[in-house]
């Protein structure tokens, strides 16, 4: 009898555990959902305000005189450059610096468990919601500097990796309005922040940044 009552309480267990899990399953691709849909309206609000300013939602007057075709090469460039800096910065950061860890510990349950096409899905929707809105539009009416920190405010979570998280990103905004003025082309900051996006947010899905600990030279889980 007792052996029937442990069998029946550990499958009640485990029918639990997977309702939770489920339950959690949906109520994270609402909230995704929600994120996607988000970045749309942000993206189109500052497509509008760049044309309502009488200036281009995608493109503006080049800092330094080129042909729109050199502007649009120069433009994914520097972008693809910056992204491939960042990234690698990203790894040492997790690596050496106890905020970044509690930063993609933060960030981690947004994206664990997802595939591809959902990652691929909001690294595309912040990019261009984002790029339109605070270089194609804010960077272009208020400044390189203040649209930058606005955009730096926007990133924001509690704990350790709330400063810099911050920091990074009006950096990552500063980069990426400079491109923008520079060039004239909004193209190539798209993509550097889709590219970040996308390899940034596997990584963070695939690694821990605090593992447990294992015994016996990692043979034995602890």
């Amino acid at each position: 009898d007792e052996a029937r009552f442990t069998r029946g309480t550990l499958a009640w267990r485990a029918v639990v555990a997977r309702a939770r899990a489920s339950c959690d399953a949906k109520l994270m691709r609402a909230v995704l959902s929600w994120v996607v849909v988000g970045y749309g309206a942000l993206g189109v609000l500052g497509a509008s305000l760049s044309l309502a300013f009488g200036g281009g939602a995608v493109t503006r007057t080049p800092w330094i005189a080129e042909s729109p075709l050199e502007g649009v090469v120069a433009s994914l460039v520097l972008g693809v450059a910056g992204a491939s800096l960042t990234i690698l910065l990203t790894r040492l950061l997790v690596r050496r610096a106890a905020w970044a860890r509690a930063l993609h510990g933060e960030l981690r349950p947004l994206v664990k468990g997802e595939g591809l096409g959902v990652i691929a899905l909001m690294a595309l929707a912040s990019s261009v919601g984002e790029e339109l809105f605070f270089r194609g539009f804010l960077s272009v009416t208020i400044g390189v500097v203040l649209s930058s920190l606005a955009f730096g405010a926007l990133h924001q979570v509690r704990g350790k990796g709330r400063i810099g998280w911050a920091a990074s990103a009006f950096a990552m905004g500063t980069f990426l309005s400079v491109v923008y003025g520079l060039t004239g082309q909004l193209v190539g900051c798209i993509v550097a922040h889709a590219i970040v996006n996308v390899v940034n947010l596997q990584y963070m899905r695939d690694n821990d940044p605090n593992p447990k600990p294992r015994k016996l030279g990692g043979l034995l889980a602890s």
